[in-house]
């Protein structure tokens, strides 16, 4: 995922530093190109089925028929080969485009029971890898990490989770997703989709973020891992908070 760089120090001197590699990737499925993204090399498998699962073009990890990766490509056949597919869109355009917004009645509703504590919570964001130039994303059971990963992208790390819990049959409601950096309208959107109920974050998250997880049972948790962190959404998922 790095390459030994060499570099100019400001004030003087040769040195060499980890760059983090990135890699263009086109999405072929059932022949049809659908996207390309840019990712860290490597986990193609866990990626592309957690990209097809929060876009809505599979509903299980057995709807996948096969999948093969090369270099810059992965092509996916689904059991329905027939099936057209395209990538979700999270703004919505109305009145000939001239207005963008997000229609929350067409997001998923977290169906959960999950209540977690602030010591599993403070657990699972001490296990999850130190910032560095990578993004990562855990999902955590009970204080324990059970996926992990890394990317250049959150968004694209939070995929690769997501599609390790539904190679291994993970029940989501019964998680938490630990991330670094802001919360996006986007993280909120891909957590939906997997019916995970409770978001922890290193930053904070965005006023739409926000406004996404309040009207969907999403419970958002920032600043993780610092004196500052508070709970933003649905705070009676925090074992001892709210009604």
């Amino acid at each position: 995922m790095f390459r030994r760089i060499a570099c100019i120090r400001i004030g003087g001197g040769e040195i060499v530093r980890d760059a983090a590699e990135e890699t263009p990737v086109a999405i072929f499925v059932n022949g049809r190109h659908l996207t390309t993204v840019i990712l860290s090399p490597g986990g193609f498998r866990d990626f592309i089925t957690g990209y097809l699962y929060t876009e809505e073009i599979i509903r299980s990890a057995d709807e996948i028929e096969s999948v093969r990766i090369e270099e810059n490509r992965i092509s996916v056949l689904t059991k329905n080969i027939f099936k057209r597919v395209s990538v979700k869109k999270t703004i919505l355009s109305g009145c000939g485009g001239a207005v963008s917004y997000i229609d929350t009645q067409k997001l998923p509703v977290i169906d959960s029971d999950l209540a977690v504590t602030v010591p599993d919570i403070e657990a699972a964001v001490a296990a999850l890898r130190a910032p560095g130039p990578l993004d990562a994303v855990s999902l955590a059971k009970g204080g324990r990490i059970v996926a992990c990963a890394e990317d250049l992208d959150r968004h694209n790390a939070l995929d690769r989770v997501i599609g390790r819990g539904l190679q291994n049959d993970l029940d989501f409601s019964q998680t938490i997703a630990v991330g670094t950096g802001p919360v996006t309208s986007e993280m909120v959107r891909k957590c939906l989709m997997a019916n995970i109920p409770v978001l922890v974050s290193t930053g904070p998250p965005t006023a739409l973020a926000v406004e996404i997880a309040e009207e969907t049972g999403l419970c958002i948790v920032g600043s993780a891992g610092t004196p500052e962190m508070a709970v933003y959404t649905h705070e009676k998922r925090i074992a001892g908070m709210g009604a």
